[in-house]
């Protein structure tokens, strides 16, 4: 990703954001879950922070429609249907997995990734269905790079508090919640959920306040915007490196936060990571 480096001017300008591609998937998108939510029942896996990644039956591309620059090797034997997952290398290693695979070349990095799948889109039936369509698929056709994400049944509140815990103490993210009776749904759902200590969003980035003190000559915060167009500023969760060369004007991050103000802004938002820009 290019950086905007230490010679930035601090101006606070606008870009317009940048579009997707026509050919852009309609993916499932997960809601936050809430104590008290009926939850029994469910499948119950790892949240993997991955790149997402859409199989069409013919190539991999982004959430935005663009396709990934993968090595022929990669998707050779994918089936012909469509798979919807993360790109993954390991728990901790987001960065590592995003910058092999934003590269617009094919090259040997990708010999790390995997790529973890949690749907099979627009295939019939249930959820244990649709991901069984792909594990027939993979028993006569085995492909050493995709993996299913195991799924368990979360029998009460305390289960996912429990294994929360443990995903959480291993270094991973949190957890998602799928209701497994519900045929296959895109957009925002009810029926699937992620479980985190913290919420989090994301948000493009449209300018810089310069920092003050030790940050002076540095970025003292980024400005952000929301897709609903509220903009508000992000100062905690930078490190000085990310100071000195922050994320680039129109990039997309991933920050967590806790709750909204009155106005619908974000309450105590920490910046966490640029998403991808494919």
């Amino acid at each position: 990703m290019k950086k905007t480096g230490t010679g930035l001017i601090f101006a606070l300008f606008i870009l317009p954001f940048l579009t997707a591609s026509a050919d852009a998937p309609n993916l499932l998108l997960l809601k936050n879950y809430r104590p008290g939510m009926e939850i029994t029942g469910w499948y119950m896996s790892e949240k993997l922070d991955g790149v997402r990644a859409y199989w069409n039956g013919r190539q991999l591309i982004s959430r935005q429609g663009n396709p990934f620059a993968t090595p022929d090797w990669f998707t050779k034997d994918f089936p012909p249907f469509e798979l919807d997952g993360e790109l993954w290398i390991a728990r901790g290693r987001f960065e590592e997995v995003a910058s092999i695979t934003s590269r617009d070349q094919p090259h040997d990095g990708w010999q790390r990734v995997t790529y973890n799948i949690f749907e099979v889109p627009n295939a019939p039936g249930n959820l244990g269905a649709r991901l069984g369509r792909l594990q027939s698929y993979l028993k006569q056709y085995p492909v050493s790079r995709i993996h299913i994400i195991p799924q368990m049944h979360c029998s009460s509140d305390d289960h996912l508090q429990a294994r929360l815990a443990e995903v959480e103490a291993v270094g991973g993210e949190g957890l998602v919640l799928r209701n497994p009776d519900i045929p296959y749904e895109f957009s925002r759902s009810p029926n699937a959920l992620k479980v985190k200590r913290f919420d989090d969003r994301e948000g493009r980035v449209v300018g810089y306040r310069p920092g003050k003190g030790k940050y002076t000559g540095k970025v003292g915060a980024l400005w952000v915007e929301l897709k609903d167009g509220r903009r508000f500023y992000i100062g905690t969760g930078l490190s000085d490196r990310e100071r000195e060369e922050p994320p680039s004007i129109g990039s997309t991050i991933t920050f967590k936060h806790q709750g909204y103000t009155a106005n619908g802004i974000p309450r105590f938002a920490s910046f966490l990571r640029i998403r991808e820009t494919l």
